[in-house]
């Protein structure tokens, strides 16, 4: 099937957590991203770019995905993608104009994703905010991406390539696939992790500076906030990492740097061994809590 609707980026992840007040100051102070207000709704926005929001906070019963939001990169392409998605049979829920004038969208619609259970959110064009983003204690650039572990990993993996037109960058034999959301060059702006449930794994945010990730080693030890991962450097992406967790047990990631792909003559995924090697070059292993956090909630009919 030719799909020629086309992404422009990772939108925004919004995430559950179960002490708002908690994990504003974690989110703010550690983290160092900037709030942006709120909703009708109660859930907070927070920046780390120009754009109206990178990451919302919901305060609810069990920590999570609240849902992921993609930007397309025209109106074109979004009603492309929701006439595809109509007749692929799967449900889609057009919201409302004040709920789109609430997230600074012009338009947008959510799916359940089937196979995870996973809200995703599509949207045409997110607004600007009105004054700059001014970094803290990180320079963070960009929202990264987004994991989520599937208990169908291989039926989800077809999913995302031949219907939602995502590309593949690279595998680990049977256990994580990185996908990029297609023209979009980063290495991956999505990925998928093989896992007994369907969960969120972790939520990335890449900063501008090596430096950043140094410090934001010590700063979480200062705090005493679980490093789970790192620092080291992905073989995938090269991208050199350092995860910990968020007050809830959720996975959050710094990364510095990361392959690009041409839209054009990409090279080939490749398929790297379940090992290791193969997640980091420097020889760090994962802490048992790793990814493991993170329940994937429903979104209500």
């Amino acid at each position: 099937m030719s799909l020629d609707f086309r992404y422009r980026r990772l939108a925004y992840v919004a995430l559950n957590v179960t002490d708002i007040a908690r994990s504003d100051s974690f989110y703010r102070d550690m983290l160092g991203l900037q709030a942006a207000g709120a909703s009708a709704a109660g859930e907070h926005f927070y920046r780390c770019s120009q754009h109206h929001h990178d990451l919302i906070l919901h305060q609810g019963p069990l920590a999570g995905l609240r849902r992921v939001a993609w930007e397309m990169e025209s109106t074109e392409d979004l009603a492309k993608l929701r006439s595809h998605l109509v007749r692929l049979g799967i449900g889609v829920h057009v919201m409302d104009a004040d709920y789109c004038a609430s997230m600074g969208l012009d338009e947008a619609f959510q799916i359940t994703e089937p196979h995870t259970g996973a809200t995703f959110e599509y949207c045409a064009h997110m607004a600007d905010a009105a004054t700059p983003y001014t970094p803290t204690v990180t320079h963070i650039v960009r929202l990264g991406h987004v994991v989520l572990g599937a208990s169908d990993y291989e039926t989800t993996e077809q999913f995302f390539t031949d219907a939602l037109n995502y590309r593949i960058s690279d595998r680990i034999d049977g256990a994580v696939t990185f996908m990029r959301c297609f023209p979009n060059p980063l290495h991956h702006s999505f990925g998928l992790s093989k896992s007994d449930s369907n969960r969120l794994h972790h939520v990335n945010f890449m900063v501008t500076d090596i430096d950043d990730i140094g410090r934001a080693l010590h700063r979480a030890r200062k705090r005493e906030v679980p490093v789970v991962f790192g620092p080291g450097r992905h073989p995938p992406s090269e991208s050199i990492f350092l995860y910990f967790l968020d007050p809830d047990g959720n996975t959050l990631e710094y990364s510095f740097g990361m392959e690009e792909f041409p839209e054009l003559e990409p090279r080939a995924p490749r398929r790297l061994p379940l090992a290791l090697e193969s997640i980091d070059y420097w020889g760090a292993t994962p802490q048992a809590e790793f990814g493991k956090g993170g329940a994937i909630e429903a979104r209500a009919e």
